[in-house]
């Protein structure tokens, strides 16, 4: 990583300007604007905030990585600091006291996972990190993180061959081929005596949601292990520029397979037949002696996996073991939703201009196919009415068919949309999709643990598993669940048409809260997912429902937005340059707005959030406010009923929460003295002084637990 860091981009007494990781990342920042590698500071770090809201970027063994790519950067660049008392960032096992913040310039991708992934490779090493946290100059520190040995390194020199490209992975030379550090005269018959006639060889494949860090430390510590094992192990690593594949050799020559991800695995098809340990990336890192041996203990028993895609789903692949069916259920449900959301969200805008343009009676066009008259406005609201009903029409076949997919992978993809479409030919609505998902997924994966014939299992993926399992879902939903789903769906869009008074508004406060709650995570999903369902049978209660879910939505942001405004001396300048994109995204119905204020400071702001979003559901419920498009936002007011009263309700919550978090913040903790401080009060010191100066630090590779 030459030139990308120097001595003045180091800092080795951090805690000097810093106690919590935003001001951490602006005292490095601080260096790179001074150095000319960043122009706008509070541009780049405004970057930097919004990718820590995304996911935190502390790592296990005192490390902390915040990193962004950003139009303010003009160059590559990594800066370095340390601290004595440690800054969170949120890891698992404490504070981090080696802080790299990376910088790439926007369109950098190539450059920002070379970075990153060299970086993450590095950090694996045990000596490398000791040194840095031994170091006293800066220039030695950067050059150390450059790769680069200065004369009086702290780093011993290594008893294997280093370069600047990774030496092979295998760990132990087969039994033809001598070690380079034996001497010339070693004799063979001793070392063939000594050794299995051939090592157990293992082909394993990493990744993660960015596919930056987590997935190239994963590679480094299975690669660390299996040295010490003394076994052959290749490693893919799926990054976010794509992957190298695995040779096809080496993939049928292996003993096993050791999957360790958080998103699904490409092109896993190439190892079925062979013994795998299927796991969560974070377990690659944390114990990859455990997992070597297991699957070794696996090849022992004789154990194959039964079919091309086991029965683990993609979303499963972030779980460990201690995960019950509750979290996999979750999971599966969010993966469903996930994927149906954007058919909402095209279907119902497009329903909405076509309200808009045409009124409510365009539903009752012809078919543009048959009558079109291009110098008619109303022709054109019956066009976007017809295209935007079309992708309405697929959110039930959608929901079963990825909540399938979300439990068994791609084989159940067909039978869930199968059941999907047939949960609305039985007018089993939304409700139907989601148990005709879960049926699906659960008959696909009985299919795949039913052992079949070596020379079956070509067919299995292609032939067998779609047809069995969409004739069993079929027959499932229509002679058996169907008709009692389609009874209890009946039965709750009459509940939801007769929904009035007090219980109406019990039912907007509760929707509220759970849009407010996670910001877009999953109780916001299923709120959200409850309104459209009632739309697939609109009453006059459903509407309710969907104003209210689609008012309370738009408070975080606003009032997040509202409170910078306001009081901005509460917040740092990234939370006011992010408050001023919240306007925006609050009147845009992008709850997700708020997600940098709640990932500072979640005490002060989701609870302020849920008691806006609270008033505002309950006050659209109480008002009769209604809406017939399933999104929210300003571009649906022409649509809405009561939209004075709407608008009001909205601007309620949104005072309520702005003041309930601009007096939490004065009450919790005192101001920062100026209008430029880059400390929030939310950051509170007390449990600063409490740490202890970090001199070790727990071994990445754990062993047991």
């Amino acid at each position: 990583m030459s030139e990308l860091i120097t001595a003045d981009l180091v800092d080795l007494d951090l805690d000097r300007s810093a106690a919590t990781k935003d001001a951490a990342a602006r005292s490095l920042a601080q260096r790179m604007a001074a150095a000319g590698r960043v122009t706008d500071l509070d541009g780049f770090l405004a970057d930097v905030a919004a990718r820590e809201a995304q996911m935190p970027t502390g790592l296990d063994g005192g490390i902390g990585i915040p990193h962004c790519r950003s139009a303010h950067v003009t160059e590559p660049t990594l800066a370095f600091g340390r601290s004595a008392a440690g800054i969170d960032f949120g890891a698992a096992d404490g504070p981090a006291d080696l802080i790299f913040l990376i910088a790439a310039p926007t369109g950098g991708d190539a450059d920002h996972l070379s970075i990153l992934s060299s970086l993450a490779r590095q950090l694996m090493d045990e000596t490398f990190t000791g040194a840095l946290r031994s170091e006293t100059e800066p220039a030695r520190a950067a050059a150390l993180i450059r790769g680069e040995e200065p004369a009086a390194a702290p780093r011993p020199a290594p008893a294997e061959p280093t370069a600047a490209t990774p030496e092979p992975v295998r760990a132990e030379p087969t039994a033809d081929e001598p070690r380079a550090d034996e001497p010339a005269a070693a004799e063979p018959d001793a070392a063939d005596a000594a050794r299995p006639p051939a090592p157990f060889r293992i082909v394993a494949v990493t990744s993660c949601p960015t596919g930056i860090a987590h997935t190239y430390m994963a590679a480094e510590s299975l690669e660390k292990a299996a040295r010490a094992a003394g076994v052959e192990l290749t490693v893919e690593t799926q990054g976010s520029a794509g992957f190298q594949r695995l040779d096809p050799e080496l993939v049928a020559a292996a003993d096993g397979v050791l999957l360790a991800h958080d998103v699904e695995v490409r092109d896993r098809e190439r190892f079925a037949g062979k013994p795998v340990v299927d796991v969560g990336v974070k377990a690659g890192i944390n114990r990859p002696a455990e997992l070597i041996a297991e699957l070794r203990a696996k090849a022992a028993r004789g154990e194959t996996t039964a079919a091309p895609a086991g029965p683990a789903a993609p979303m499963d692949k972030g779980a460990e073991a201690g995960d019950g069916y509750p979290a996999r259920l979750r999971k599966w449900l969010m993966t469903g939703v996930s994927y149906m959301v954007p058919f909402v969200a095209a279907g119902g805008l497009l329903i909405a201009l076509a309200f808009a343009i045409g009124g409510y009676t365009v539903d009752k066009a012809p078919s543009v196919a048959e009558h079109f008259v291009w110098a008619e406005s109303a022709s054109w609201a019956a066009l976007l009415f017809q295209i935007g009903s079309t992708a309405f029409g697929f959110l039930v076949p959608v929901l079963a068919g990825f909540i399938a997919y979300g439990m068994a992978d791609r084989p159940g993809l067909v039978p869930g949309f199968v059941g999907g479409a047939i949960a609305l030919t039985v007018n089993a609505g939304f409700l139907g999709g989601l148990i005709a998902g879960l049926l699906a997924g659960a008959v696909v994966q009985a299919i795949q643990r039913v052992g079949v014939p070596p020379v079956l299992r070509g067919i299995m993926p292609v032939v067998v598993i779609p047809l069995v399992s969409s004739a069993l879902v079929g027959f499932l939903m229509f002679l058996v669940v169907g008709k009692p789903i389609a009874a209890l769906q009946k039965a709750l869009t009459g509940w939801l048409s007769d929904l009035s008074g007090a219980n109406a508004v019990i039912l907007g406060v509760l929707l509220g809260l759970m849009m407010c709650f996670d910001l877009g995570g999953p109780l916001n999903k299923v709120a959200y997912a409850f309104a459209v369902g009632g739309l697939a049978n609109p009453n006059p209660g459903s509407l309710k429902v969907m104003a209210a879910v689609m008012a309370a939505g738009m408070v975080p942001p606003l009032a997040m937005a509202l409170a910078t405004t306001v009081r901005g001396r509460l917040f740092t300048r990234a939370e006011r340059e992010n408050g001023k994109a919240a306007w925006v995204l609050g009147a845009s119905f992008i709850t997700e707005g708020a997600i940098p204020f709640a990932a500072a400071d979640p005490l002060r702001v989701i609870p302020s959030a849920m008691a806006g979003g609270a008033v505002t559901g309950g006050l659209s419920m109480a008002f009769g406010c209604t809406l017939r498009a399933p999104h929210g936002g300003i571009f649906v007011v022409p649509l809405i009923g009561q939209p004075l009263l709407y608008l009001l309700a909205v601007a309620a919550g949104t005072v309520v929460s702005a003041a309930l978090v601009i007096l939490l913040k004065r009450f919790r903790a005192p101001s920062p003295t100026s209008p430029g401080a880059d400390v929030p009060p939310s950051a509170d010191p007390a449990p600063r002084a409490a740490h202890t100066p970090r001199t070790e630090h727990p071994h990445r590779e754990v062993t047991t637990h």
